[in-house]
């Protein structure tokens, strides 16, 4: 560790290791449980291949802007310290606050839930029982199997991260490889042993119950920006290396490479095992599935039988492990980012003089995920910001075009492809896209604002401090 200060990180991740993170993050649950609801949204198919390709480019036209930003500012905390200099203190605050709180703390909790989920599934129910009774002034705690491996779940991934990072770069990249396996165990099975048949690509939908659809989410627009939402939560973690420009080794090169293997990556298996889903089942068959189903358990029935329950619940188990992972990973480094500049608790941006990782940063992101956990909120959190999770999308985005005429001179080792017109179609997209959340579901969209507004009484305390200085 010669040669680096002591309250410094360490450049330790290597370019597998990038992609594998942001991999990891990007396949979580989304890919075995949001087909059924975007058949519903858009009716057919052959629409619902093609919102899966849309979202992919979608997200890989986010990433040409993200590479250009990231290998000009290396510097961990990515889409914080890109907004606080483009646009100023108050909008990285604003970021910051609300993917510490809930987006990122919200998406962990449910996660690791998943996780806990998934392996009572497979074991057949055994965890649903209670196992500890706490009371603490008058107020009852039980805490049953679920929530018990829920928390062990985020406390293990938690020690692991307080590792040094290289720890857990290896340790992304063997998740990684597993859930990638699995998702494509799916595919190839679906083509290989079930019975299929290649006309339900032009069948339309007809009936179908299509369960927790909203009406106002179901066809024309309306109905295809609901699928895309659907399909972009399925993507999002591609920009999820971004925290961790700090530890990239050779950043110029291996960041751009990161964003785009990442992506490509992702986008060809969604597209596959769609295929291999719509091959065995027919839109209808697809939109009558139950919420407490997925199309892939009812694609490895028709091949599996009586195992296919048990395979998914694994496959969706490690996957959401993985992703557990790779976000408590490169999320961590947020807070960390924020409290070196006086705008989060200072003891949080302290770097462990051992593993030189941000050893507290990342205790208190497990801690408020453990709250989150129990609490049982944050299924409503979590949906209410995706839209503000594609409005920092597009502000990060948008920093492109704000340093190439604040920085004309600047290093960049990386030009974005196509600037400025895709870069500048992503921002238009992600525009419609925040406006189409607000008119299919306008409640959760302003409780997501309500999530933002909650965080300008602490901008407003910590920033007094902070009042003489001048970001950089």
């Amino acid at each position: 560790m010669t040669g680096v200060a002591r309250n410094e990180l360490v450049r330790g991740l290597g370019l597998t290791a990038a992609i594998a993170i942001n991999v990891a993050n990007m396949i979580g649950t989304g890919v075995f449980l949001k087909t059924r609801v975007m058949t519903c949204n858009v009716g057919s198919a052959s629409t619902v291949l093609l919102v899966w390709i849309a979202a992919g480019l979608l997200s890989l036209a986010g990433t040409f802007s993200y590479a250009e930003v990231a290998a000009m500012i290396p510097e961990a905390g990515g889409d914080y310290v890109f907004l606080r200099r483009a646009y100023g203190r108050l909008t990285g605050f604003l970021y910051g606050w609300t993917f510490f709180t809930v987006a990122r703390a919200g998406s962990q909790a449910a996660l690791a839930v998943g996780v806990a989920i998934f392996l009572n599934v497979a074991f057949g129910g055994g965890l649903e029982v209670n196992v500890i009774q706490l009371t603490v002034r008058g107020v009852s705690l039980r805490l049953n199997g679920l929530t018990v491996v829920a928390l062990a779940a985020i406390w293990i991934v938690a020690l692991v991260n307080c590792r040094p990072v290289v720890t857990g770069g290896r340790a992304a990249i063997v998740l990684t490889v597993l859930k990638v396996a699995l998702v494509a165990a799916v595919a190839l099975g679906a083509f290989v042993f079930a019975k299929g048949a290649f006309s339900h690509f032009t069948a339309p939908l007809i009936g179908g119950r299509c369960e927790g659809v909203a009406e106002t989410a179901r066809g024309g627009i309306a109905g295809f920006g609901a699928a895309m939402l659907g399909a972009l939560w399925a993507y999002d973690g591609w920009n999820n290396v971004t925290p961790l420009a700090g530890e990239i080794k050779n950043p110029s090169r291996n960041l751009p490479l990161a964003f785009f293997g990442g992506t490509l990556i992702v986008g060809l298996l969604y597209v596959i095992v769609n295929i291999a889903y719509f091959y065995v089942l027919n839109p209808t068959e697809i939109a009558d599935i139950s919420t407490s189903s997925s199309v892939a358990t009812e694609v490895l029935m028709r091949f599996a039988g009586p195992h296919a329950v048990t395979f998914i619940a694994v496959a969706l188990m490690m996957s959401s492990f993985g992703s557990l992972h790779a976000s408590v990973l490169a999320n961590s480094r947020i807070p960390f980012a924020m409290a070196r500049e006086g705008l989060f608790f200072k003891s949080l941006a302290q770097v462990s003089p051992k593993s030189r990782v941000p050893v507290r940063a990342i205790v208190a992101q497990a801690a408020w995920g453990s709250v989150l956990a129990l609490s049982g909120s944050y299924d409503l959190l979590t949906d209410s910001v995706i839209f503000a999770a594609w409005l920092f999308y597009g502000l990060s985005a948008g920093s492109l075009f704000v340093f190439r005429k604040k920085m004309p001179n600047a290093s960049r080792p990386y030009r974005a492809f196509g600037y400025p017109l895709v870069p500048a179609a992503f921002i238009l997209v992600t525009i419609w896209l925040i406006v189409n959340t607000f008119v299919a579901t306008p409640r959760l969209a302003l409780t997501g604002v309500g999530v933002m507004a909650a965080g300008l009484p602490f901008y407003l305390w910590w920033s007094r401090s902070l009042a003489t200085i001048k970001p950089t």
